[in-house]
């Protein structure tokens, strides 16, 4: 017990901080763009069912790195779990899928950002096609300049310390939690039950819907639906291990676990509050045809004349904060793996706030280059939040096979079933939802081994046959998702 109260790190980030981080680093675009995502691929039953089967997932994921947390306390956090139990190359792996997601993330909350500065309801009536594409919502050049601004602002406020950042986004996120808050007791009370049950299931009445506003079929079946929610929900719980990555700056270590917890139940209550009552506010089609965000409509309709210039810079509030946390993260995320020999020491150098400028600044520089190049695509947005999560999931399964094989050494028969459930749903999930992002996630890979044999170099080791081969097998996979986008197999462009 003497252990639990111990005070780690003094300075470092306290309880209530942890959880902000949590729910801040999951409160980004992905709740405001929940509305029109899931109108489009499920009815509201069977959105109810696909939000059980994700919170479930995520329950289980959650404890497992709250059993981790709390059993494990000397190791770095989630990231760390996969050199834990099997090994340095199993530990690069995991970390790189992690540093990736996370600056991927951000590519995301800047098409969102430039999204909302072109609606109609924000600075898109006085500038109409200045900050976004109208008809893809993709950033347009004035906003590629205001997002560029702002990425470089906020890489700026983390290099002058991390933990001044943590505190300035625990603000940030009484700030959207209020919001969103505010946004549900307007659904609460514009809620007609009838509009709300009147294709509970997604039959033909909603199909049809579909099928007029010109995308590929109906809804199908309730379980293709709920499917199709998967990867879309998923999306919106990354950063639920924020609090994990970062154990090395919380105060006790004792209170990741139930710092991680606490943030889960809060998002679960905000998301299923923000995505589903909705859909008894607006018929269904109105909710199709709606803009994107769609939430940016839906509060207008609730509150004309002011609802849709306040949920708009709502939006570009929250995405900030989370962008502020995404930028922290895999920057941490570096400095550890440069800590544990998976990246050169380079990565973890230090300025005189103890930030880990070198780390910030190039995540900094792929971000940038990564926005200019969304502005080619199709739908940026979908493209970086897919390509964000199975990134991620590739850490997360890792976690959730550390705590099936910890659990099974020391014979937790409990913890071993919750990590094997949390592994089964993070790695069916991906393979039915997003197996063609995930090849080109491969793609990632192959540059970073270079950075991976260099670390062993500088620590006296070097890489394996075994690392070898899986590392070509990575490559050959990397390489077949690239004819497999051209051919528009995989959807990017």
């Amino acid at each position: 017990m003497a252990n639990e109260e111990k005070v780690d790190n003094p300075n470092g980030v306290g309880f209530f901080g942890l959880v902000g981080l949590v729910v801040s680093s999951c409160i980004g675009s992905g709740v405001f763009a929940l509305t029109g995502q899931l109108a489009n691929v499920a009815s509201p039953g069977a959105a109810l069912v696909a939000w059980v089967i994700c919170g479930l997932g995520f329950l289980f994921l959650a404890l497992s790195l709250a059993n981790l947390g709390a059993k494990r306390p000397d190791a770095d956090g989630v990231v760390a779990y996969a050199e834990e139990g099997f090994g340095k190359f199993a530990g690069f792996i995991s970390g790189w899928g992690y540093w990736l997601s996370a600056w991927l993330g951000n590519v995301g909350f800047a098409t969102m950002v430039a999204q909302v500065l072109g609606s109609q309801y924000c600075l898109g009536k006085v500038f109409p096609g200045f900050f976004s594409v109208p008809s893809t919502g993709n950033p347009a050049v004035g906003g590629v300049i205001v997002i560029s601004l702002v990425l470089w602002a906020l890489t700026y406020l983390v290099i002058r310390g991390v933990e001044s950042a943590a505190f300035f986004n625990a603000v940030v996120m009484v700030v959207k939690v209020a919001t969103i808050l505010i946004f549900i007791v307007f659904t609460i009370f514009s809620f007609n039950a009838g509009v709300f049950s009147a294709d509970f299931w997604g039959t033909a009445a909603r199909n049809a819907t579909i099928i007029a506003a010109g995308t590929k079929g109906g809804l199908g079946s309730v379980a293709n639906q709920v499917t199709q929610c998967i990867l879309v929900m998923m999306w919106v719980f990354i950063g639920i291990e924020g609090a994990s990555v970062m154990s090395k700056r919380a105060q006790k270590k004792s209170e990741i676990g139930s710092a991680t917890i606490l943030g889960l139940v809060v998002l679960l209550v905000l998301y299923i509050g923000a995505s589903v009552l909705p859909y008894g506010v607006l018929p269904y089609k109105e909710l199709v045809a709606a803009p994107k965000p769609a939430t940016i409509t839906v509060f207008e309709h609730m509150a004309p004349g002011w609802g849709g210039a306040f949920i708009s810079w709502a939006i570009i509030i929250s995405v900030c904060g989370s962008w502020l946390s995404f930028t922290m993260l895999p920057a941490e995320c570096a400095s550890m793996m440069a800590d544990h020999g998976l990246l050169p020491k380079s990565w973890d150098e230090r300025n005189a706030a103890n930030a880990p400028q070198m780390s910030l600044l190039i995540v900094g520089v792929l971000t940038e280059i990564f926005i200019i190049i969304a502005s080619f695509a199709a739908d940026a947005y979908t493209f970086a939040i897919s390509m964000c999560t199975v990134t991620i999931v590739i850490t997360w399964a890792f976690a959730a096979a550390y705590q099936v094989k910890y659990s099974a050494q020391n014979h937790e028969g409990g913890q071993l079933v919750c990590g094997l459930l949390a592994l089964i749903f993070q790695v069916v999930g991906v393979l039915f939802t997003g197996w063609g992002f995930l090849l080109l996630a491969c793609l990632g890979y192959i540059p970073g081994m270079y950075f991976y044999v260099k670390a062993r170099k500088e620590n006296g080791a070097s890489v394996t046959k075994a690392e070898w081969a899986v590392y070509a097998v990575l490559t050959i996979l990397g390489i077949i998702s690239i004819p497999l986008t051209a051919v528009g197999i995989i959807p990017v462009f």
